[in-house]
Formats: structure tokens, C-alpha cells, sequence
């Protein structure tokens, strides 16, 4: 008989928790002065639409999807902006079938982090223009392409995201940068260049390689984020591999702050070829959920906008976390002193302070 593993219970488990926490109906949450907003990375997950999973019986459109989703949290990061270049349409619709103050994160297209993108994947007006050498590939990265094509890609995405930026509903644009993208001089100003093409959209950005905070070069990569005031994405992820990166508590602009949750699921986490839906299958516990809480407040002690997203994308795992973390939070008066610890042997977040003459002046815009 297999042992009951209660961070990997399936959906049906994970659905009976979610019905036991209260409504929060959509709301933003004020921690002091800070406006919290949680929610996941995504809503149409193949399975996270299956049937009794997550959306009521009939909400079969995207338009229903979405709507259903709205109302359950306040925000939303929208990760299939990775894989394909997003619409300029789609992100009117999105406006149109969300209330006034929900709010969008946008993952950054595979290309603009250095990753690999399908060559299908592009837009007919981009495809066309590729030379026929790259347009018979299967996938490509940045330096297989022309100069040309890749400013093509940047002022597409930035003229997609444009309406959700025009309306205040835009949070930030999330660079995940890939594990070999390493702390050299050149990544930083990779990281420039793509706050400058992107201005005045904000971007955040998240590391996945342990050497941009390793010792003396962590502090240097924080303050570095500070001075440019561009949000570093703090992270809870497996730790003890190779492409880890620690879960450091660090509020780089405080107008706005990213937590993203990716869960525990430490034996496949850089395995090559795990599907994703493997790599984030992971249900925090009710436990660990606490533990997590800590950090959302120590993060609100410093930020007035904090944006807490659950990575954790298999069926309603992402989803059920997020209500119930929301629900935790909304039960907190106050802040709470941060409990010491963790509540996972050989995990321990860590909290950086980082001088106040590299931040935002906490009173400005």
C-alpha cells in the first residue's frame, strides 16, 4: 500500500480543504499599510480545468473562467505569456472580464529571459520575417535570430501588455531568468536593458541560479536591485540542487513587492525532462501554509503592494493555497511578531535589510 503523502493528496483532497475556508470574495488584503493580493500562476491549466476540479459546473469558456476566477482572488500572473507572445485583444478582453481592481502579472516571453521558444509559436507577422535557415528549426534562442526579429519581439509584448498598463491593472512584467543565466556584469545589464525597453511597465525580477546571491555577491545583487528600484521575486522552491536559490525575504522597491511559491518537490525540481505539472505538484500543508504567512507579513512590513503567487500549478493545488493563505491572513490583527525557523527540516528562509539609501523613499509615487 502506498504512504498517504499529504503535499501531493490529488485533487478531491485538495477540493475538501478549499470548501472549508471561508469566502474572502476576490478582495484584496490590508496588512498595515501594505495591499496584499494573491493569487495564481494562471487559470486555464489543462488540470486545473478538468471537471470538479476548480470551476463550478458550465464554466467551459474562457470568458467564464476567468470571470470565476475573479471572483475567487484579486490577481492573477498570466504564464502563457511565456510560451507565446500575448495579444494586444486578449489583454482587452482580460480588462473587460475582471473587476476594477484586480490586477495582472505578466510572465515575460521565453525569449526576452533567454529561454527557448518554438518557432510555431511566433506570430505569422514575426514568422514571416525569419530567414529560412531559422524559420526550419524546431526551437530557437535569442542568438539564433537577427537583431531586427528581437526588437520585433520586445515591441510586440510591451504593445500587448499596453492596455492592461493604460488601465492601472498591470502589476509587473516577471523576468524568470533561466539557470544559466549566472551573475556576470552582462546579466545586469541584460536586466537594464529590459527595464528600459519595457519603461514604463515595471518589471521584477527572479533568479535562477544560486550566484547571484552567494555571499558577498547577494548583497551586492539586492542593492543592485534597489538602486534601480526593480522588485527582486522573492521565492519558497526546494532547496539542496544545483539550480536552488534561497528563500531570502528582500523588499527591493517597496511600492511593490512578489512572492512567488513553487512549492517543496525536491526530487525533480531540476531534473531534465520532468514535465511541469510534476516539477509544481505540491500541496503545501496547513503547516507550512503558517510558515509562509511569516513571510508574507515580514514582506509587508516594508512593501504597500504585495503581490504573493502560487507556482504550485497542478489541478487546484495552486488554488486551494491561495484561498487558504488568504483566509490565514485575514484572520491576523495586526503583525504579529516572525516566528524563528522552519517548519521543514534543512529549509530556513532568510530575511535581508538592505539600506535604506538604496531603496525607494517609502513616501514616494
Amino acid at each position: 500500500m502506498t504512504e498517504f503523502d499529504p503535499t501531493d493528496p490529488g485533487a478531491p483532497a485538495a477540493r475538501e480543504r478549499a470548501e472549508s475556508v471561508p469566502d474572502g470574495g476576490g478582495e484584496p488584503i490590508a496588512l498595515g499599510a501594505a495591499t496584499v493580493r494573491i493569487g495564481t500562476a494562471g487559470w486555464t491549466d489543462p488540470t486545473l480545468i478538468a471537471p470538479g476540479v476548480f470551476y463550478p459546473e458550465g464554466a467551459t469558456s474562457a470568458e467564464q473562467r476567468l470571470r470565476w476566477y475573479a471572483s475567487r482572488f484579486p490577481l492573477v500572473e498570466v504564464d502563457s505569456a511565456y510560451y507565446a507572445l500575448p495579444s494586444r485583444r486578449s489583454a482587452e478582453l482580460w480588462l473587460e472580464r475582471t473587476p476594477p481592481d484586480f490586477r495582472f502579472d505578466v510572465k515575460a516571453y521565453a525569449l526576452m529571459t533567454g529561454h527557448p521558444t518554438e518557432v510555431a509559436r511566433f506570430p505569422r507577422a514575426i514568422r514571416e520575417t525569419l530567414p529560412p535557415d531559422v524559420e526550419a528549426k524546431s526551437r530557437v534562442y535569442p542568438k539564433d535570430l537577427p537583431a531586427g526579429v528581437m526588437e520585433d519581439v520586445w515591441r510586440w509584448f510591451a504593445d500587448a501588455i499596453e492596455p492592461l498598463h493604460s488601465a492601472g491593472r498591470m502589476g509587473a512584467v516577471l523576468m524568470q531568468y533561466p539557470p544559466w543565466f549566472h551573475a556576470t556584469r552582462a546579466s545586469a545589464e541584460a536586466i537594464l536593458d529590459a527595464q528600459r525597453r519595457l519603461a514604463p511597465v515595471e518589471i521584477a525580477v527572479e533568479f535562477r541560479h544560486p550566484s547571484w546571491l552567494d555571499g558577498r555577491v547577494g548583497r551586492r545583487t539586492l542593492e543592485f536591485l534597489a538602486e534601480h528600484r526593480i522588485p527582486f521575486v522573492m521565492v519558497d522552491e526546494p532547496q539542496g540542487t544545483a539550480h536552488s536559490v534561497p528563500g531570502i525575504n528582500a523588499v527591493t522597491a517597496p511600492r511593490h513587492a512578489v512572492l512567488r511559491f513553487h512549492g517543496r518537490k525536491a526530487g525533480v525540481w531540476d531534473r531534465a525532462g520532468t514535465p511541469v505539472a510534476e516539477r509544481f505538484r505540491y500541496l503545501y500543508t496547513r503547516e507550512e501554509l503558517a510558515e509562509l504567512a511569516g513571510r508574507v507579513r515580514d514582506a509587508a512590513r516594508e512593501a504597500r503592494e504585495l503581490h504573493v503567487i502560487f507556482n504550485n500549478c497542478y489541478a487546484n493545488y495552486g488554488t486551494t493555497n491561495a484561498l487558504e493563505l488568504g483566509a490565514l491572513l485575514r484572520g491576523v490583527r495586526g503583525h504579529p511578531e516572525r516566528s524563528e525557523g522552519s517548519a521543514v527540516p534543512g529549509f530556513e528562509p532568510r530575511v535581508e535589510q538592505i539600506p535604506r539609501s538604496a531603496r525607494d523613499d517609502p513616501g514616494s509615487a
